[in-house]
């Protein structure tokens, strides 16, 4: 985060929860503020700052939801709430040591295993 980001958020922001990465969701005091002119409100600005680097895929699916105003309220995360088929939020790995490359890719030793017999590759008629 910049230094911009962070007095903003100390003079501005207002927490709203934090998540098991360690991130924490800010909105701004007071709400939606009326436009001038208007007779309506702006939406409420909502933002995060990230634990480490700035990598949106650490932002779980219930956080996403209420930073981009699908949700009104801050999620409640409630562990026995959670359905037993349900995966704990993974972040994207591409390009870290912890990607995954399938048998044969180049990273993965260039080598795969033979084909079984019930492969028959398409010939032009």
């Amino acid at each position: 985060m910049t230094l911009g980001t962070r007095l903003y958020t100390w003079l501005k922001g207002e927490l709203v929860g934090a998540d098991q990465f360690g991130n924490r969701y800010y909105r701004e005091k007071g709400g939606a503020k009326p436009i001038k002119g208007g007779g309506r409100e702006s939406r409420e600005q909502r933002w995060v700052l990230y634990n480490g680097l700035a990598e949106p895929s650490k932002v779980p699916a219930e956080w996403h939801g209420w930073l981009h105003h699908i949700a009104k309220d801050p999620p409640v995360i409630d562990a026995a709430a959670r359905k037993p088929w349900q995966k704990e939020h993974l972040p994207n790995l591409s390009g870290t040591a912890l990607a995954y490359h399938p048998p044969g890719s180049a990273v993965a030793g260039g080598r795969r295993a033979k084909a079984t017999g019930d492969y028959e590759p398409w010939k032009p008629v």
